[in-house]
């Protein structure tokens, strides 16, 4: 594809961006250090060389009060600004436009000097926030039009302000955060006072040639949220205020929706932008959309603009997965784009641990100083022949990084695809984007030439006469050894997760899953539901399930969840006491236990396995061995974590061979992909 809405430019009148790409602001940790500025430069400048065609930053607060936790990047000195330019500075000569993202957190704020419209404290934070006085407002208003005037002092081509999501300006649109009873609470005209005041004063002082974003709220996802009218009235208000763009925002933090998690389809809130947009163009009102939230391909964005959806579209972590988006789109490479999954594992979840985000996908994302792929042709090194054995994703990064370096590398299988458990993965509804990454390595082998040996279970002698030998043989299921699971009568009952996922056993009606880890909850999540059916492939389907709604016909889009019902009665055991699903990710874990409390799945801490016999498993409680009890199941899956798979690695050290382990093959625990992806790449790039 040529993709022609996507490429085009657009003119916003003063400047013209080169094509219809925004790289939405995500937080990487980067922006909270003096130190790491040459380092965000290098990351800025990377994706302003593929050619992406607006760059906006992490979010930066324009005083103390604003922080998102203590010492938080801040941009409220000249002294600030000064150290920007080095940011922008790189953006620029790489041909790149880049704007700042003001971000004031208000009672969302991790740290004790959090404010807000009013002392309600927030759900997603232990502090509970000081009410502003209206000369409190006053210095708010004051913060922001310092903050975008050192922005344009720092060499920025504009700024996005932040105004959804459920941050400081969202927290006085909506009753539920505004009890105010002065000029900046009451009547909506009041309550949006705010933000229309802060749009207006920072136009009269950046004058009129300077990019100002204005990102609106268009599904609050929350109880009183503001409806549709709302959303209108402060759209309209926001361009008369002198918005260049509007960037629209779904959901609240603290909403219980998913918005930007691998489950919610493509391009899932791309309707409620062309609503906006629709009705803004019917009162000949032209400021230019943009649309956000899971465009991850050239082809889905294409069809987001060809479809009047929006004037741009918003990616965010797909510039993590890849820099060089928008330039493998335009010289027809998009199969060789590295596709976000949304997973999250790496780059949300890391910024919630308070570790720099980076991606699952592509372990070089904000490293790309200490992460570099050198060609072995540069760095003076040996040319090696070097065998990988395993094609999971360990082994699928380990073998292209090698061979992009110069490196004869050979990547041994025994399955008939490469993959690994990528392939188990993908089958999980909600995980259909894991297939991407498989695209993508399939088309790494061929561009960097690894030699691709299928269908062949290598032994040592086979090795012989390689330099090196990357062992990325993955893993094995654990065996929880429960009395009755091998008995020859009971052959058909107790079943592995392979044998579910993989083998395509048949199970019955009512099932317990042994072990409530990250492959406990997606074989439950794959048995809950009809073969095949996928919330993620059916938008309307996923939004009915989740309770959202049209914004013009239930105030800020939520309405009560109406979820199918389940293709069977599950129970989800672990022996651990405590919540079940502990160890998911931070941002999504919640969702995977949601999805299955709709779904009528029983979940079991604190459990002792004591038989398995024809009438089902017997369980008890504690050390003790408490309460025995008959769950009473057609089929039992175990799902009781993983071993290394290494009989490959004695032989080989045997025979003498240069032997490493990467992946599975080194520490099993929880799959880790993550993990798998960054050894496999950084041994790749040292060897």
């Amino acid at each position: 594809m040529t993709y022609p809405y996507l490429l085009e430019p657009i003119d916003l009148g003063f400047t013209t961006l080169k094509n219809r790409v925004l790289m939405g602001s995500m937080h990487t940790g980067l922006e909270d250090g003096r130190k790491h500025f040459e380092r965000m430069a290098v990351y800025f400048a990377e994706r302003a060389r593929g050619e992406v065609g607006l760059i906006v930053t992490g979010g930066f607060a324009p005083n103390i009060e604003g922080w998102a936790k203590p010492f938080a990047g801040t941009l409220a000195t000249s002294g600030a600004a000064r150290r920007h330019q080095t940011i922008t500075r790189a953006v620029h000569a790489e041909g790149g436009k880049i704007a700042l993202q003001i971000l004031h957190t208000g009672r969302y704020g991790y740290q004790p000097f959090c404010v807000a419209p009013s002392r309600i404290q927030s759900p997603i934070s232990p502090f509970t926030p000081r009410e502003l006085s209206a000369r409190g407002i006053e210095r708010q208003i004051r913060a922001f039009i310092r903050c975008a005037k050192l922005a344009r002092e720092a060499g920025y081509d504009g700024v996005e302000v932040m105004g959804s999501e459920g941050y400081f300006l969202n927290q006085f649109l909506v009753t539920h955060t505004n009890q105010r009873s002065d000029d900046w609470g009451g009547s909506y005209a009041n309550r949006m006072r705010l933000p229309v005041e802060i749009l207006s004063r920072m136009r009269e002082a950046v004058g009129p040639d300077f990019i100002i974003i204005y990102r609106l709220s268009m599904l609050d996802l929350i109880p009183n949220g503001s409806s549709w009218d709302e959303v209108l009235q402060l759209a309209r208000a926001v361009v008369k205020a002198g918005a260049t763009l509007i960037n629209t925002g779904v959901g609240w933090h603290e909403a219980r929706i998913p918005t930007i998690a691998t489950s919610v389809p493509r391009a899932g809130f791309a309707w409620v932008t062309k609503k906006l947009r629709d009705q803004l163009r019917a009162e000949g009102i032209n400021i230019p959309l943009i649309t956000s939230n899971r465009i991850n391909t050239p082809e889905v964005a294409e069809n987001v603009l060809a479809e009047g959806n929006a004037d741009m579209v918003s990616m965010a972590r797909p510039f993590l997965a890849d820099p060089e988006f928008v330039k493998k789109a335009r010289e027809q490479r998009g199969d060789e784009i590295n596709t976000c999954i949304a997973c999250n594992q790496a780059c949300l979840d890391h910024t919630f641990a308070q570790q720099i985000s980076t991606c699952l996908v592509n372990p070089r994302a904000a490293f790309e100083q200490e992460l570099q792929i050198i060609p072995i042709a540069a760095s003076r090194m040996p040319r090696k022949k070097i065998a990988v054995v395993g094609a999971g994703p360990a082994g699928l990064a380990a073998a292209t990084t090698l061979a992009e370096r110069g490196h004869q590398v050979h990547l041994f299988d025994s399955a008939a695809e490469i993959g690994g458990q990528f392939n188990m993965a993908r089958l999980i509804p909600g995980k259909e984007e894991f297939a991407e990454t498989l695209r993508y390595f399939r088309r790494r082998i061929e561009v960097t030439g690894v030699t691709l040996h299928l269908n062949q279970r290598v032994n040592a002698s086979d090795l012989a006469g390689y330099d090196e030998v990357l062992l990325a043989t993955g893993v094995t299921p654990r065996d929880p050894q429960i009395k009755g699971q091998n008995d020859p009568a009971l052959a058909g009952m107790v079943l592995s997760y392979i044998d579910v996922l993989a083998g395509g056993a048949k199970v019955g009606q009512r099932v317990a899953i042994i072990g409530a880890g990250g492959i406990g909850f997606d074989v439950a999540e794959f048995l809950v539901d009809a073969p095949g059916h996928s919330l993620a492939l059916d938008a309307q389907a996923w939004r009915r399930e989740w309770g959202v709604g049209d914004p013009a016909e239930t105030r800020g889009g939520l309405l009560r969840p109406a979820p199918a019902a389940p293709l069977r009665s599950i129970t989800l055991l672990q022996r651990k006491a405590g919540k079940p699903g502990a160890g998911l990710g931070k941002t999504t874990g919640w969702i995977h236990r949601a999805a299955l409390k709709m779904k009528q799945v029983e979940m079991l801490a604190g459990v002792n396995y004591e038989a398995i016999t024809a009438e089902g498993l017997w369980i008890s409680y504690g050390e003790k061995h408490l309460d025995t009890q008959l769950l009473a199941v057609d089929n039992i899956v175990l799902c009781a974590g993983q071993l290394p798979l290494r009989e490959l690695e004695a032989p080989l050290r045997a025979a003498g061979c240069k032997v490493q382990l990467i992946g599975g093959a080194l520490e099993a625990g929880e799959l880790d992909a993550k993990r798998a992806i960054l050894q496999g790449t950084r041994l790749a790039a040292a060897l």
